[in-house]
């Protein structure tokens, strides 16, 4: 600055300012976009949702209730309103809670599914692409350790019904108030010109009204009251009132339109966030968001973040919203991955303390039920946190994370491969076994179990007692290249020349690591920002 004239230096801060402004013009059409995309995904899948919810008889299985909780969150795109519905069928009493508990824990791995989505926005660049697919997935492998771990738990022990149970027979509950609305009170003057659902129809299908069954999500009459005695209804205004279009056909309009706006906004946001944050305005904000505090009390900064975390989301009442905004900043360097991790850690704890809020406000009928079930989803992120967080050596996530953000930078399909499998082939298959019984179940996935216990056995043998194997099992040279790489495949997809797979060693770094016990992060990737082999 000092090198310049005044003239430029007017210039320079005009721009800068006006910069700025388009930023939080960009982030403000970003969220409104979100909050769009979760109408069309309900008016798209809201009755299937319902229909899903209706079937209690398959709820009852702990496995099937995660899938159509992961499932039906995936289809709404909002965790808050499969969480609602879940309260209301508790709530009238045709779901108890020990059957709620895994549709809650498939909630929030569905919810999750948004900042993944967000993170292919970033795919043109091979290293922004590599740190933000590892930021948006390390909520993803938070969520499934978490389930892996407490479900089978809670299906022996019974622990989230019980310290819920505990919990509220220890207090003495009375209504409360609605949770606070600061995100809706900027976003709504926008949103609801476009679009106004009736989020009542689809808890009405799930708890089988069937009056419901006709009615359209897409709000006609609104209602306000003028005085305590006296309701007033009035035609709502918005584009789609008295429109002739199905609900599906409203809902893949919006889908398309939101997704557009969603990726030009991201796509401006990224290019606007490079050129603001760079030279010593990007060192700053390093030095403030990721240093820690000095020792002893180095440990202290990710438990602030973790607070930093829950309190944005109570604010924003949405982890999906707060999770997709910090994830561009985790591409463009800004945030590293292991502050981004206890930032999505404090949202999870944030966004189950906003549902906790609403339980509060329920009817006294329906008050006990709503928060138990609404303190089950909050110790479930709660104990989650203890599993995979404060030792070091357990924080899994961020090095699942970083392998698969690797993993995505080097084959970019294999990030759309990853949302299919994840979040909608992988839920769907282990619904089908469920639905076939648990003598089938049993027979296909013990097997499979198996196998990866063993693979995993003899990879930690490989690296840390090569001698306790037989000489065949102490590499893993004999498998073909199909699978111990992916280059195989990634050949036929990019219709390349295939390259040649001689040598175990030779093999695509991740799934040489898993089957070889190589070191995941070679040392001649200079890039690399991690530097943390996979377990």
């Amino acid at each position: 600055m000092e090198t310049l004239s005044k003239l430029q230096r007017m210039r320079m801060v005009a721009s800068t300012v006006c910069k700025i402004h388009l930023l939080l013009l960009l982030l403000y059409f970003f969220v409104c976009s979100l909050d769009i995309l979760s109408s069309a995904f309900q008016l798209a899948g809201g009755r299937v949702a319902g229909d899903i919810f209706q079937k209690n008889a398959i709820l009852s299985n702990p496995v099937a209730g995660l899938v159509v909780g992961i499932l039906v969150t995936v289809l709404v795109q909002s965790s808050s309103t499969s969480t609602s519905i879940i309260v209301s069928l508790v709530s009238s009493g045709l779901l108890d809670v020990p059957s709620a508990i895994p549709i809650i824990m498939g909630s929030n791995i569905g919810t999750s599914v948004t900042n993944t989505i967000v993170a292919l926005m970033q795919a043109g660049e091979r290293e922004e692409f590599e740190r933000a697919f590892a930021g948006a997935t390390v909520h993803d492998c938070f969520n499934w350790l978490s389930v892996l771990v407490l479900l089978p738990l809670e299906a022996v022990s019974g622990l989230l019904r019980r310290l819920s149970q505990a919990v509220v027979d220890t207090l003495q509950l009375s209504s409360g108030d609605e949770a606070p609305e600061l995100l809706k009170v900027i976003t709504e003057p926008l949103t609801k010109l476009i679009i106004q659902l009736d989020g009542s129809v689809i808890t009405a299908i799930a708890t089988g009204d069937q009056s419901a069954k006709n009615k359209s999500l897409v709000k006609q009459w609104c209602q306000t009251t003028t005085l305590k005695v006296i309701v007033q209804d009035y035609i709502c205004m918005h584009l789609f009132v008295d429109c002739s279009l199905s609900d599906l056909a409203i809902g893949l309009i919006l889908l398309a339109c939101s997704l557009l706006v969603l990726c030009s906004c991201l796509i401006t946001l990224v290019k606007l966030l490079n050129s603001l944050l760079k030279g010593q305005v990007a060192n700053a904000i390093n030095n403030v968001v990721n240093t820690d505090f000095p020792y002893p009390f180095t440990w202290l900064a990710g438990y602030l973040a973790i607070l930093v975390g829950a309190g944005m989301t109570f604010l924003v009442q949405s982890s999906s919203v707060f999770t997709s905004a910090i994830t561009p900043l985790i591409g463009i360097g800004v945030i590293s991955i292991e502050r981004a991790y206890p930032l999505t850690l404090g949202s999870n704890l944030g966004t189950t303390t906003t549902a906790t809020l609403a339980a509060l406000a329920s009817p006294g009928d329906k008050l006990a039920a709503a928060t138990q079930v609404a303190l089950c989803h909050f110790f479930f992120n709660l104990l989650g946190i203890l599993l995979w967080y404060p030792i070091p050596a357990t924080r899994l996530p961020i090095r699942m994370a970083c392998a698969l953000g690797n993993h995505t930078a080097r084959y970019r399909w294999f990030a759309v491969l990853y949302l299919l499998l994840c979040f909608l082939l992988l839920p769907s298959l282990i619904f089908g076994l469920s639905m076939a019984g648990w003598k089938v179940m049993t027979g296909i996935g013990v097997p499979i179990i198996t196998v990866i216990i063993f693979v995993a056995t003899v990879n930690i043998l490989q690296v840390q007692r090569p001698d306790c194997l037989p000489p065949r099992l102490q590499n893993w040279d004999f498998l073909p290249g199909w699978m111990t790489s992916l280059q195989p495949l990634d050949d036929v997809i990019t219709r390349a020349k295939p390259t040649p797979q001689t040598h175990c060693s030779d093999a695509e770094p991740f799934l040489n690591h898993l089957l070889c016990g190589t070191e995941y992060y070679p040392a001649e990737r200079s890039h690399s920002h991690h530097g943390i082999p996979f377990p």
